[in-house]
């Protein structure tokens, strides 16, 4: 027989029907530390420092702009509801294993008005912005249908002719890539911006494990460069300028990525399944197939806490999701349910965590 690890319950501050509210949000935190505080005597919560097996959950990308009908990007899978029924179970997973987590973190994708990805980077050739969600080609730049807008160039201190042979070499990098083509997307995570922030449970979670178990559960920024896009937490999609200089602040997390590395056992959940965790995910696999393959097998990602972006009318990225997911547990990664005890997990135990 299998050791069991206990599931506890979740706290009764814990109210399901807020992981389906935009304005519910941590108002009070010195009530939470209070209940945390109640929580860590009455189930006996140890301090992370002295977890035998370090489990690192990476939370990619829950705001408030991707998980709510009302944000600007929400990821609503093909079941309408997605991105919240996926932080639902997630932060069910975190509280009823929250004497198992040793560190949550989550990320945060960030932005400012004027980047690469965004409408306002681009003219039509009639002056007018292209629309969110047009795709852009490099030969379509070639061709003269898009132009740089001059704004951004006078912002970055460039002419209008660097910038547009930029986006050139940046479309063209992408589609060497073979993963994306250059999408507009609707402004979303502005710096600032209310769907910027966490969404409430996840952020009720975090803090919530944070003061049950001293945990630090720093929260990781990404995405403010305005030459290149950051999916992965991990690394931008394009580093380099056309005329082959590096793109200032275009670098990889190596931080998290050690850290990730030094982890036992590496649980990884969040938005969008077909972008930013699709992203991250295939870029710390990168890692660990440089540094010992073998390494893929510590890595469980929760498939009912992620969801994939689907346009109404428009683009569905679930079938891309679902290919990339097959690759991972290909390399040896684990595709798992939130909802099934940990020890039925496969190769578990060789973790040392029961």
């Amino acid at each position: 027989m299998k050791p069991q690890i206990q599931m506890l319950p979740v706290p009764d501050h814990y109210d399901f029907k807020h992981a389906q509210r935009p304005e519910f949000n941590v108002n009070d935190a010195n009530t939470l530390i209070r209940k945390a505080e109640i929580w860590k005597q009455k189930h006996g919560l140890k301090p992370v420092g002295s977890d035998k097996t370090k489990v690192h959950m990476l939370v990619i990308d829950d705001q408030v702009d991707f998980t709510f009908p009302s944000g600007s990007l929400f990821v609503a899978g093909r079941s309408g509801t997605g991105a919240m029924d996926a932080q639902n179970n997630l932060v069910q997973f975190i509280y009823r294993y929250i004497h198992v987590l040793s560190q949550i973190t989550c990320t945060m994708d960030t932005h400012l008005p004027y980047q690469v990805f965004f409408t306002s980077a681009h003219l039509r050739d009639d002056g007018s912005h292209p629309d969110a969600h047009t795709i852009v080609s490099a030969d379509e730049y070639r061709r003269g249908k898009f132009q740089p807008n001059p704004a951004m160039a006078k912002q970055l201190g460039a002419d209008v002719m660097w910038l547009r042979r930029q986006f050139i070499h940046y479309c063209e990098q992408l589609e060497a890539s073979g993963k994306y083509q250059l999408y507009l997307w609707p402004y979303h995570c502005l710096l600032g911006s209310n769907g910027h922030r966490l969404a409430g449970v996840v952020e009720e979670a975090r803090l919530f494990h944070s003061f049950a178990r001293g945990a630090e559960n720093r929260p990781e920024i990404k995405g403010g460069n305005p030459l290149t896009e950051h999916y992965s937490i991990f690394a931008p999609e394009v580093t380099t300028c056309w005329d082959s200089r590096p793109i200032p602040g275009a670098q990889k997390n190596t931080h998290l990525v050690k850290t990730l590395m030094e982890a036992d056992v590496v649980l990884m959940a969040g938005l969008a399944s077909s972008h930013c965790v699709r992203g991250s995910i295939a870029d710390f696999l990168g890692e660990i197939q440089r540094q010992d393959p073998k390494l893929a097998k510590k890595v469980y990602i929760l498939r009912d806490c992620t969801a994939a972006v689907v346009v109404p009318g428009g683009p569905d990225f679930t079938d891309e999701a679902e290919r990339a997911f097959q690759n991972f547990k290909d390399a040896g990664m684990h595709i798992v349910n939130s909802t099934d005890p940990i020890e039925s997990w496969p190769e578990i135990q060789a973790t040392g965590l029961c």
